[in-house]
């Protein structure tokens, strides 16, 4: 029987007890720039989800389906569009995972800061960033996995400058793909019937996404993007990542 945990804003930080070895639970909320997530887990695995921009719904129906046949643990945001609102303005999530990141994030729809305002909030989201990345991250050897959908004519060609590796089918549409950051991963999605690019070197100039904060970490990281409503394209994506590197 499905062992499926849904913790809604919450997670559970374990602690070792005291002499006799036994781990306490204690319960803390999930949030990150002042927006909740939701974990749902399914089962003890070390292969973390994450769906980053509430706007992209085929996405989160995808990791929906997937994590109730799936072993691991994900993670939602609460949240209907792609920018949360953060203070006076509103910023986008995916671009929060580097201090560069975050400052073009804030400007983009509030160019003007009072003096001492912009660096104040840039503090705030940075130890946010720290407590949220310590709670998403697998452990050693695991596997972070992030969901996307494109509606906006985005697709992996803009990735192609960036990437050492690519693995380009002519017969997939170029709106959908996978992005991994390890080698090794890629040797084995590149076999597949996807689209798949490896970005394995960081940049001066990252834009904030949780990639590259991901491979600053050297975790191993995939995204999977699919075009918006093509959700029996990204359950068989998720489910070929799944099954293939675990």
């Amino acid at each position: 029987m499905l062992n499926r945990l849904i913790l809604f804003g919450f997670t559970f930080a374990f602690i070792l007890g005291s002499e006799n070895g036994k781990m306490d639970t204690l319960l803390s909320p999930i949030t990150f720039a002042g927006t909740d997530f939701n974990l749902v887990e399914n089962g003890n695995s070390s292969v973390h989800y994450i769906w980053l921009h509430g706007d992209e719904k085929t996405a989160k129906m995808a990791l929906d389906h997937h994590i109730s046949h799936f072993p691991g643990r994900a993670f939602f945001i609460q949240n209907d569009n792609r920018e949360i609102p953060y203070l006076s303005t509103i910023i986008d999530p995916n671009r929060l995972f580097s201090r560069s990141g975050s400052y073009h994030s804030l400007k983009k729809f509030k160019p003007y800061w009072p003096p001492g305002t912009l660096k104040k909030a840039l503090d705030d989201i940075e130890r946010d960033r720290i407590e949220f990345l310590e709670i998403i991250m697998p452990k050693k050897d695991g596997i972070l996995i992030s969901v996307h959908n494109n509606f906006r004519g985005y697709n992996v060609k803009y990735e192609l400058k960036f990437s050492r590796k690519t693995s380009i089918k002519k017969q997939q549409n170029p709106r959908d793909f996978i992005l991994c950051t390890h080698e090794k991963d890629f040797e084995k999605l590149a076999n597949g019937p996807y689209n798949v690019v490896l970005q394995d070197t960081v940049i001066k100039r990252d834009n904030g996404s949780l990639s590259w904060e991901s491979l600053r970490r050297n975790v191993r990281y995939v995204n999977i993007e699919t075009r918006l409503g093509y959700l029996t394209k990204q359950k068989k994506m998720l489910a070929f990542v799944s099954e293939t590197l675990n």
